[in-house]
Parts: structure tokens; C-alpha cells; sequence
């Protein structure tokens, strides 16, 4: 009975920090991945220069690089942020299509051979971790009621 009892007791704890801990994860990876691309640092930025010069070549890479960097920050802080989880989702998914481009435009890049990712590849794979941390989150939204709509419209 103990057992049962100490499970329970464990599942209601992981139930009560999932969703802010979801939120934190997320917000620590694409804030923290942020501030190294707008400083300079990232080791992302090679690939990510290879990336524009293929897709959007007439953009300059210093520029764009300050601006993805701000833009991966703010979609972090928007995570953190009660009531902007549905903005945040949504700037999130745009962004997850932009990083797996380099699985089909670069595949030199990002792979050694077929379904063996280089590094670089499984830096790119584990936004799927991203990606069900976001639905979850969104998930867990209460969603808006008709009330609500109705007074925003107003």
C-alpha cells in the first residue's frame, strides 16, 4: 500500500510542474540559443549561413543572424509570459519549418548517410522534442469561450 500511495503522490507532483516546466525547457533552449546567434556564438551560425545562402541569398548574414537570434528569444519569453502560450505556439511553428530545412536543402550538412544524422542533424531531429513540449503546452489551455471573443472583437 505504501508503494501505491508514494506513486500517486509522485504522479501528482510530476502533473502539477509539468506544464511550467515545459514552459521553462522551452524557454531556456530557444532564449539561451538566441542570445548566442545575436552575440555571435552560436555554433549553429555556420549552418545557418550555409542555410540563407542557398534559400535567401540577397539578405545579409550578419543582420539576419541578430534578427533569428532575437526572434528565437522572444518566442522564448513568450513562453514564459501567462496568456501569450498561443502567440508563442504559433511563432514556434513557423521557426520548426525554417530549422528542418537543412535536413532536405543541406543533406551534406546534415547527414552522413542515409537516416545516420551528422551532429548537425541531430541538433535539427531534437526540435521534436520542442515540438511536443509546444502541443502539450497548448494542450493544456483552457480554450477561449465565446464570451471572451466576443468582448475582444468590441
Amino acid at each position: 500500500m505504501q508503494l501505491l500511495s508514494t506513486d500517486s503522490e509522485i504522479i501528482e507532483i510530476l502533473r502539477r510542474i509539468r506544464v511550467p516546466l515545459a514552459r521553462f525547457a522551452i524557454f531556456f533552449v530557444f532564449f539561451y540559443f538566441g542570445v548566442l546567434k545575436v552575440v555571435g556564438a552560436s555554433p549553429a551560425n555556420p549552418l545557418v549561413e550555409e542555410l540563407l545562402g542557398k534559400t535567401l541569398p540577397f539578405l545579409e548574414f550578419q543582420q539576419f543572424i541578430a534578427l533569428f537570434g532575437a526572434f528565437e528569444m522572444l518566442i522564448g519569453l513568450l513562453f514564459l509570459l501567462p496568456g501569450m502560450e498561443r502567440l508563442a505556439i504559433g511563432l514556434l511553428f513557423p521557426h520548426m519549418a525554417t530549422t528542418v530545412l537543412p535536413l532536405i536543402v543541406l543533406p551534406e550538412i546534415s547527414w552522413h548517410s542515409f537516416l545516420v544524422p551528422t551532429l548537425e542533424g541531430q541538433y535539427i531531429l531534437k526540435n521534436i522534442v520542442i515540438v511536443a513540449l509546444a502541443v502539450a503546452i497548448g494542450a493544456d489551455l483552457a480554450p477561449w469561450s465565446k464570451n471572451r471573443s466576443k468582448r475582444q472583437e468590441k
